[in-house]
């Protein structure tokens, strides 16, 4: 992905979010369908800072970059979040891009991350990122306390399955004497 690191940094400095409406296009649209693309473009960049900011007022450093084109694998969107994540350690930062969703974060575990990147490919940014930050705030199923419930639950059936066998066998080898000395004594 040909992308100029620095410009992406300053970008999220600026505002939290790196996408093509950000920066005044370099030249001045010479055709209406150029002059529409640019004001969608900065419109989309503002609807993606006011997703930073809601982000924000929930308890979330986020940061997002976007880029126009995709690469033919997700890694390198995860690598651009990573460097900005360098520059930025305490971010949770998502880089989208037409067909993939990048992410890291020092707050969030990597699965929650991934969930979070799932829900991040839909054709518009803005709903990419609402729905990333939508997964981020959805609390995670406790596995691994319902996984300890589990075992415990089947450590304690196995040794209550192994008290009554014991005592089932202290109850017939009682019971037998008894039965042998009966019709002895007949």
């Amino acid at each position: 992905v040909d992308v100029c690191m620095a410009t992406v940094i300053t970008q999220v400095r600026d505002g939290g979010v790196s996408a093509p409406g950000i920066a005044p296009p370099a030249k001045a649209p010479a055709t209406p369908q150029e002059a529409k693309q640019a004001a969608e473009a900065a419109q989309e960049a503002a609807a993606l800072r006011q997703v930073v900011a809601d982000a924000h007022a929930k308890g979330i450093d986020l940061k997002i970059v976007v880029l126009p084109t995709s690469p033919g694998i997700d890694t390198p969107l995860r690598d651009i979040a990573a460097d900005v994540g360098h520059v930025y350690p305490e971010s949770t930062v998502l880089t989208l891009s037409p067909g993939f969703a990048g992410s890291v974060s020092p707050t969030y575990d990597r699965s929650l991350l991934e969930a979070g990147q799932d829900l991040a490919k839909t054709p518009s940014v803005v709903q990419n990122s609402k729905n990333f930050v939508s997964q981020l705030e959805t609390p995670i199923f406790p596995w691994t306390s319902f996984t300890l419930v589990v075992i415990l639950g089947v450590v304690a059936a196995a040794v209550g399955t192994r008290f009554l066998q014991v005592r089932a066998r202290k109850s017939a080898a009682a019971a037998a004497p008894q039965d042998a000395v009966a019709p002895a004594s007949q």
